[in-house]
């Protein structure tokens, strides 16, 4: 099992892929005074040699079985596409490593709730590498939440929409790889609206579908007990502003786009006083959960208070819900 590393030894990852997300983490890790990516493991022992070669990993592993049986690391991050984030996360919790997961967690509820078991039963972190929740834009927004600034929150809107030329062969078209926008782009909108509102009561969702059959475009309305609403919208037909607002009965959060990553917001009083809030950041941002994650495994924690267990896995049941709603199925779904 993975020991837990002194406070004062750099934290050492190991990654699982290695594709774009990969790339940009083991960039942005290298930031990090504490960390650093010591070993990868690809489908391909080539695969895995250009990745080192690229971004000075020394470790290369020719297979994920390969990557887990290593050591020498202190967690794993799975940056696999998502219909393989399951299985790729027992692997690496099997072999006693705590998880980083990039999101989606999962392609649905069942299969979160399957890894988060194995995690609890080994006494191991696991995580959605949900990076938006630990920008400092972010953690402001809740510290300003928290501090009742916006009075009583009825309205949270959120959207995320790139282009992406169709191509039967690209991951997010590929029903294969779990593909669609509401997975790959909607998770971040959906993510946003319940660190602020929490679980939705009841959800309204409607889509359009891409030429593979995957949804092109979905939007939808969470609806909470006491009458507040969370609007998403995700599509990857065209590049949307990509931005966020909290609309409360003293104020509101207009976030500039784009939200979810590295930012900054404007608070607009209900008199229309408004109070710009800047935050300078260097580099990508995926940073901040790997802090995070080494943070919670040197505490001992099994979860992060930000993002807990079972927010990940409400998160997962308000997507399986709307894409139940869109008639977006896949395969080894049953």
């Amino acid at each position: 099992m993975t020991t837990t590393p002194a406070a004062a030894a750099a934290f050492r990852w190991g990654i699982i892929g290695t594709g774009g997300i990969a790339a940009a983490f083991a960039r942005d890790v290298a930031r990090l005074p504490d960390a650093e990516v010591v070993a990868v493991g690809s489908r391909t022992g080539a695969g895995a040699h250009a990745f080192g070669d690229e971004h000075g990993v020394a470790r290369r592993h020719a297979s994920y079985e390969e990557l887990v049986a290593d050591r020498d690391i202190d967690a794993v991050y799975v940056a696999t596409p998502h219909n393989s984030h399951r299985d790729a996360a027992l692997l690496a919790i099997d072999a006693g490593h705590p998880v980083l997961v990039e999101k989606p967690f999962t392609v649905n509820a069942r299969e979160a709730e399957e890894v988060l078991n194995a995690a609890r039963a080994r006494g191991l972190f696991a995580m959605e590498a949900m990076w938006t929740r630990f920008l400092p834009h972010v953690v402001s927004i809740r510290t300003e939440l928290a501090a009742g600034t916006l009075g009583t929150v009825r309205a949270v809107s959120a959207d995320h929409g790139q282009y992406f030329p169709p191509d039967p062969v690209h991951r997010l078209f590929a029903p294969e790889l779990a593909g669609g926008a509401l997975l790959d782009l909607g998770i971040y909108p959906v993510s946003f609206v319940s660190m602020v509102l929490g679980a939705p009561e009841r959800v309204s969702a409607r889509s359009s579908k891409a030429f593979t059959g995957v949804d092109a475009q979905t939007s939808a309305v969470l609806e909470y007990a006491d009458g507040a609403h969370g609007v998403v919208t995700t599509t990857l037909e065209a590049k949307t502003p990509c931005q966020a607002w909290i609309a409360g009965t003293e104020a509101r959060i207009e976030v500039d786009g784009t939200f979810y990553a590295p930012s900054a917001y404007t608070l607009v009083h209900r008199d229309g006083r408004r109070e710009r809030r800047e935050f300078p950041f260097e580099g990508h941002g995926l940073r901040m959960q790997a802090a995070e994650v080494a943070r919670c495994v040197r505490a001992g924690l099994t979860e992060s208070p930000v993002l807990p267990h079972a927010e990940i896995l409400s998160i997962m049941s308000t997507m399986d819900e709307i894409r139940r709603q869109i008639g977006l199925r896949y395969s080894w779904e049953g």
